[in-house]
């Protein structure tokens, strides 16, 4: 729903029902992410997307079949049909879970407080329940970053903690994901398949060193979502004239700046001086937190030589794991421009448990799914999924 947030916004500020279509699951591969919706008020009007065009008729009329009924929410399943050109089908090849329902702002003021929440950029997670008991599906609970209080209600009890527990250990970590709740030997009796849709801050880049390879990732990351900092210890050079898409241009010590600033597992930090003074203090520290991306630029033998000094600086093995070095995929990158393009690439690989490769070399479904459950431990280091 985070999609079309601002529409569902006004028409709640204005009291319009509507009906929801939420892409539930996913299965091979599909255009659009779980958490992606579309909606139809009483006049027709309809927002949105979930399939970028195979299915949108069926589903608005489903959309407008469960509006006027004021039934029970309904599910639809969309695949790929080869025996009929025109029946309704992802002519991708992948298979859509939808749940649609009907959505009465006055009925529900919790969601509306959250979609104004998310209007004015604030994080927010919204648990939607998309399987289990039909007295409970659709049901929804909201928890607001400001107060971390869980707003709305399920069955009142257990389920209602259980959602908010997941609610909020994602929304720590900026991840929508669909998760499952209950059943034996959990605190739940009831077994519910919950998606969890987060409005989160923007990731950080953190770019350390005011160089032109600095200039053109900054660039990339802004187009890319990411909030972007540029750190250089020297004032003559982190400018904010030299680096005009950066959020902000820091002048101090990598390694200071970075002890002293927010991070958390979405983070991303590219460290472009390859020099040791700067570099050994920075990559110690940074391999120590829980970001999701460690990066370095230097030539190989720039990269053995970093080694050697971060073990003797006391960096265990699986720390050095995490570093990624020399930084980018391999794509015969030259210029600033090029490199950063490498370098966000393996980024966004690193994020999405990616291989790289050229998707010709491959075989199976392109897009991975991302239902499983949850756990905050876990979350630090999943990949991230937007809608």
């Amino acid at each position: 729903m985070l999609n079309i947030a601002d529409t569902l916004h006004r028409w709640c500020r204005e009291a319009r029902p509507f009906a929801l279509a939420t892409v539930v699951d996913v299965t091979g591969s599909a255009p659009l992410p779980v958490g992606t919706s579309v909606a139809v008020d009483a006049d027709g009007t309809a927002v949105g997307s979930i399939s970028g065009g195979c299915v949108e008729g069926a589903v608005y009329e489903l959309c407008r079949q469960v509006l006027s009924d004021r039934g029970a929410p309904q599910r639809a399943w969309f695949g790929y049909s080869d025996d009929d050109a025109f029946a309704v089908g992802l002519t991708c090849g992948g298979e859509l879970d939808v749940l649609v329902q009907r959505i009465d702002p006055a009925a529900q003021p919790h969601l509306v407080t959250a979609l104004s929440e998310i209007d004015r950029g604030r994080p927010v997670a919204v648990a939607q329940v998309v399987d289990g008991p039909e007295h409970l599906l659709g049901s929804t609970l909201s928890v607001l970053d400001g107060d971390h209080a869980a707003h709305g209600r399920v069955d009142g009890g257990p389920a209602d903690r259980a959602l908010a527990d997941q609610a909020r250990a994602l929304l720590r970590v900026g991840r929508t994901a669909r998760v499952d709740i209950g059943g034996e030997g959990d605190g739940c009796p009831e077994r519910l398949s919950v998606l969890v849709h987060v409005h989160a801050s923007r990731p950080r880049l953190l770019v350390f060193g005011a160089v032109d390879f600095a200039a053109a990732l900054s660039q990339a990351g802004r187009f890319l979502g990411y909030r972007v900092t540029v750190c250089d210890a020297r004032p003559v050079f982190a400018t904010s004239a030299r680096f005009p898409h950066a959020d902000e241009v820091v002048v101090d010590w990598p390694h200071r700046y970075l002890e002293r600033t927010e991070v958390d597992g979405r983070t991303a930090v590219c460290v472009l001086t390859h020099d040791s003074k700067f570099d050994i203090p920075l990559l110690r520290q940074a391999l120590d937190l829980p970001v999701g991306y460690v990066g370095a630029m230097g030539s190989r033998r720039t990269h053995d030589e970093r080694l050697r000094l971060l073990r003797e600086a006391g960096v265990a093995q699986d720390r050095l794991a995490r570093l990624r070095s020399p930084i980018g995929l391999d794509l015969g990158a030259r210029t600033p421009e090029e490199t950063a393009i490498s370098i966000t690439a393996e980024i966004i690989a690193h994020a999405n448990q990616g291989t790289g490769l050229s998707l010709t070399l491959g075989t199976g479904p392109i897009h991975r799914p991302g239902h499983q459950a949850v756990d905050e431990r876990h979350a630090l280091n999943a990949p991230i999924l937007t809608a």
